[in-house]
């Protein structure tokens, strides 16, 4: 019983951690046997861990197949609204309770990510990195949790708005202003440095999303 569990984990974790990397995107089908040979799991513990993926709306029904699911216009500007402030409230407890070595984490992310602005997709991956360091450093578990929810949801965006001219390096001035204010102790100003981040990060994508249209 204990050997079902965990492959039911790894199975789902697997899923997971594909459709945030990007190998399977928005629009993509799911096929049991095909990620059971991909991932060397057996059907049963593929199975229920597509029906967890489809309950928590990450999968969709598509016929008789199950799909990456998109997020609408609406859905977006609702994910990042729940985004703006609960990430605003991990930097507020951040400043408030992060240890001087999660600052330090924190301070060298940023001087490594630099190393990283001609390569959208390793920064974006840095990204959710150095903003998990500081929902870990906001040293509250039920924010960490809901945040976790958030970040699964962010996967089914088909494009990271640091793909966008001249993103990457405004976000990394953003990173610096966000940490300087944890430095400082200061819960009000990393507060809003982070709303302001996530703020810019959602008109960038829009524009994004309006381009794509054309």
């Amino acid at each position: 019983m204990t050997d079902t569990r965990s492959s039911q984990k790894d199975a789902y974790t697997l899923i997971l951690e594909a459709i945030d990397n990007g190998t399977y995107r928005p629009g993509d089908r799911l096929v049991e046997s095909e990620l059971a040979e991909r991932f060397g799991v057996s059907r049963t513990p593929i199975r229920e861990a597509l029906q967890r993926l489809e309950t928590q709306s990450l999968l969709a029904r598509d016929g008789r197949s199950l799909i990456v699911a998109s997020l609408d216009h609406n859905q977006m500007a609702e994910l990042y609204v729940v985004r703006t402030e609960l990430e605003g409230l991990a930097a507020r407890l951040a400043a408030r309770h992060a240890t001087n070595e999660e600052i330090q984490v924190l301070q060298e992310m940023i001087d490594e990510d630099r190393a990283l602005l001609s390569d959208p997709s390793a920064l974006a991956r840095a990204n959710r990195r150095f903003h998990k360091m500081i929902h870990l450093s906001s040293h509250n578990r039920y924010l960490v949790q809901q945040l976790d929810l958030v970040h699964r949801s962010m996967a089914l965006m088909a494009t990271t708005s640091l793909a966008a001219q001249g993103r990457g390096e405004i976000a990394m001035a953003e990173h610096q202003a966000i940490v300087d204010a944890i430095k400082r102790r200061d819960e009000d100003a990393a507060y809003t440095a982070l709303r302001d981040h996530i703020s810019v990060a959602f008109v960038t994508r829009l524009k994004l999303d309006a381009q794509a249209q054309i």
